[in-house]
């Protein structure tokens, strides 16, 4: 049921509507000339919320999943089926998409879950299983009018090859960021941070002072920035996936050197004043606290490798030195994919097979060595 109210000249409505969930959420909108005005307003925007179509869109796919499963896969299909589809809901597309609404899954977004699938390893099989499970709850979902179209159409699930990843050797990192350091300490603070931490570019450059716990040496990751976004408000964004949020702990000097630069844009940020951009709120950002540009940032890591006469590789594979260092620093999977925000440590042992196999050629070599002093027996 709608109120109304009038304040000055003008009117205003005020109206609940209960949404899927049984939760009740308030509009509002004022202007109106008349009380009728604002009457017909009221009606025209209860009709739009109470829209199946419009107002259902927006159920978190976590939400709707579960109540797929409890009102017509649940007691109504064999209970192996029942296990199967439940496992594919909350084992596999949850910790993926599920904080996302039911109209904001793209055909794009669930393929690369599928393609997801694949690259953690496993079988095929279990692919065409997850989707089929996921398809038919989507089914449901357009019949039902929540959604007009199923995103799970047209799926294409195929073996992917995991790409042999590139690695910086860790030994070469000091010279790297010392060239880096002598053409811009923001820069280079930038990409040690990258070295330090595992971050991808766009986590480490959205990070904001708020992201700082110094007491326990963290930084958290919750957000991603967008280098050439269509508007402003898509200028930050949601990290990779669900996994992605995380907090990182940081070595102690690591912290030190932070804090030491946090100082100097303290001492940037009272000599640009008023033309500061304090709503970003950055870490790492241009004088006037505007994100770094990914350009300079691709020619600053580009010069340093040109400079120790390396080939070229993305930024990227920062992450996957840091991964590299970990291995030689004995960390365990589960380990290393809580740091990355892998979902799962399968997928982390998959992708960095490679990288693990090389280090552990040289860890054999190490060994060799030291059988080598002590002799044979």
């Amino acid at each position: 049921m709608a109120s109304y109210r009038k304040r000055g000249k003008y009117w205003s409505y005020r109206i609940r509507v209960k949404g899927f969930n049984d939760e009740w959420t308030e509009y509002s909108e004022s202007g109106f000339h008349t009380k009728i005005e604002a009457r017909d307003a009221a009606i025209n925007k209860e009709v739009e919320l109470k829209s199946i179509e419009k107002f259902a869109g927006n159920m978190r796919f976590k939400d709707y999943g579960a109540l797929w499963l409890e009102n017509y896969v649940k007691d109504k299909l064999k209970p192996n089926t029942y296990k199967t589809y439940r496992n594919a809901i909350e084992d596999h597309a949850v910790p993926v998409f599920g904080h996302l609404n039911l109209k904001d899954i793209r055909p794009m977004t669930y393929q690369k879950f599928i393609d997801g699938i694949i690259e953690k390893g496993l079988a095929r099989t279990t692919a065409r299983r997850v989707h089929n499970a996921i398809n038919q709850c989507m089914k449901r979902a357009v019949l039902n009018g929540y959604i007009t179209k199923n995103p799970c159409e047209n799926v294409v699930i195929k073996k992917l090859s995991v790409k042999k990843l590139k690695f910086i050797e860790p030994d070469l990192i000091p010279q790297i960021l010392a060239y880096i350091y002598r053409r811009n300490y923001t820069y280079g603070l930038f990409f040690e941070t990258l070295f330090e931490s595992g971050m991808r570019k766009g986590e480490c450059a959205a990070l904001r002072l708020d992201d700082i716990f110094w007491r326990e040496n963290i930084l958290r990751v919750d957000q991603t920035l967008e280098f050439q976004p269509e508007n402003d408000d898509e200028l930050l964004g949601d990290t990779k996936s669900y996994a992605s949020t995380r907090e990182i702990k940081m070595r102690e000097k690591y912290m030190l050197k932070l804090k030491t630069y946090i100082k100097y844009r303290t001492e940037q940020k009272m000599l640009v004043g008023e033309l500061y951009n304090h709503e970003l709120n950055l870490v790492f950002a241009r004088d006037d606290g505007s994100p770094l540009p990914k350009s300079t940032l691709w020619n600053s890591f580009k010069s340093a490798m040109e400079h120790i006469k390396h080939e070229s590789l993305p930024i990227h594979s920062t992450r996957h030195t840091h991964v590299a260092m970990l291995i030689e620093a004995n960390w365990d999977m589960k380990s290393i994919a809580d740091r990355l925000g892998h979902h799962s440590p399968v997928t982390t042992m998959n992708t960095y097979a490679h990288i693990s196999n090389k280090v552990a050629e040289r860890t054999i070599d190490s060994f060799d060595d030291y059988m080598d002093k002590l002799g044979e027996f």
